[in-house]
C-alpha cells in the first residue's frame, strides 16, 4: 500500500490537471496490452495489439509482463531520460486517440471540478476512486507499492488517466525534489463512452505538424476556443512556461492573437491561423500518424520544446 502523507498546506495546494501528459498515458497503455482487457478496451487492444511489438527502447513484449515494463517506462519518465523509448507506444497505441482521450479527461476533470468546488479537497480526495482511501491526513493507495511518500508541502496534483484501467492509482515523481508529487487516478470509460474513445482521427496533426511542429499544430487545434495559458497547458500535458513559449511563437506568426481580460490572458485563432488549421485538415492523409508532444513538466515528468 502506497501512503501519501499530507500537511494542511498539502491539502490547500491538492490540485487537478487534465492530464499526466502523454508519456505517462503511454505508459499506461503499454502497460495495459500485457494484462486482460475489459470491454470498453477490446476494439483499442484488437487494432494495436499486433502493430506494436517489441523492439530496442521496450522493455520486453506487451503481451509478457505488462506491469514491469509499466514500472520501467515510469521510472524512465522520472528519470527524465524518456524520448525513442516511448515514440513507438505513442504514435501507435495513444496519438491516434489523442483528441478524443483529451476531451474525455476534460470532462472527467471537470466533474471532480465540481466536487472540489462543493465539498473541498478532502471530499475530492475521499471520492477518487473505491480502491483510495483518504484517512486525514493520509491517502493511502491500496494496490501501489508498500511506500510512505511525504509531500511535506509541496502540494498533490491529481490527473485522471484512461489507460490506467486495472490499478487504482500511480504515483510519478520528479527529480526535483520543490516539484509537486502526481497522482494518476484510474478513470476508465464505460463500454457506451469508449465507443466514440477508439475512432482514428483524420491525421491532419502531421501535415500541420510537419508545418509548425506537433505541439504548436496540437495548440492551434486548441485554440479553435479560446483559453488561457494555464487552459492551453492543460490541454497539452505540457508546462504553463512550455505553453506561454509556444503561444509566443505563434502569435509572432500571426496565428493566434492574445488579450488580457482583468488578470487573465486569453489566446485565440486569428483568421490565418484559423484558415491554415482548415485547408491543413482538408489535405491531410487518412492514415497518418502523430509524433508525441511535450510532456508536463507540472506533473513531474519531462518537458520537451517542439
Amino acid at each position: 500500500m502506497q501512503r501519501i502523507h499530507f500537511t494542511a498546506a498539502d491539502v490547500a495546494r491538492t490540485r487537478l490537471k487534465i492530464t499526466a501528459g502523454p508519456l505517462v498515458e503511454s505508459a499506461f497503455a503499454y502497460g495495459l496490452l500485457g494484462r486482460g482487457v475489459s470491454a470498453p478496451f477490446a476494439r483499442w487492444r484488437s487494432q494495436v495489439g499486433d502493430r506494436l511489438r517489441p523492439g530496442p527502447g521496450l522493455p520486453g513484449a506487451p503481451g509478457t509482463d505488462g506491469e514491469a515494463a509499466l514500472g520501467v517506462l515510469l521510472r524512465i519518465i522520472e528519470q527524465g531520460a524518456a524520448g525513442g523509448e516511448l515514440t513507438r507506444v505513442w504514435q501507435t497505441a495513444v496519438a491516434p486517440y489523442w483528441d478524443h482521450l483529451l476531451a474525455f479527461l476534460e470532462v472527467e476533470c471537470e466533474a471532480r471540478g465540481r466536487v472540489l468546488m462543493g465539498g473541498g479537497a478532502e471530499l475530492l480526495l475521499t471520492t477518487l476512486h473505491s480502491r483510495i482511501t483518504w484517512r486525514a491526513p493520509v491517502l493511502e493507495i491500496h494496490d501501489g507499492p508498500d511506500e510512505d511518500i511525504r509531500l511535506d508541502g509541496r502540494g498533490l496534483v491529481l490527473a485522471p488517466s484512461v489507460f490506467l484501467a486495472h490499478r487504482a492509482g500511480r504515483v510519478t515523481r520528479s527529480l526535483d525534489p520543490s516539484a509537486p508529487v502526481v497522482l494518476a487516478f484510474g478513470a476508465p470509460p464505460d463500454s457506451h463512452q469508449a465507443t466514440a474513445l477508439w475512432d482514428k482521427p483524420d491525421g491532419s496533426g502531421q501535415s500541420l505538424g510537419a508545418l509548425v511542429g506537433q505541439t504548436r499544430a496540437a495548440a492551434l487545434h486548441v485554440l479553435r476556443a479560446s483559453c488561457t495559458t494555464t487552459q492551453l497547458a492543460d490541454r497539452l500535458g505540457i508546462s504553463a512556461a512550455g505553453a506561454s513559449q509556444h503561444t509566443a511563437v505563434l502569435r509572432r506568426t500571426g496565428l493566434i492573437t492574445t488579450r488580457r481580460v482583468r488578470n487573465t490572458v486569453l489566446h485565440t485563432l486569428t483568421p490565418l491561423g484559423a484558415a491554415l488549421l482548415k485547408g491543413m485538415t482538408a489535405q491531410a492523409p487518412a492514415a497518418a500518424r502523430h509524433r508525441p508532444p511535450a510532456a508536463a513538466a507540472p506533473a513531474g515528468v519531462l518537458q520537451h520544446a517542439s
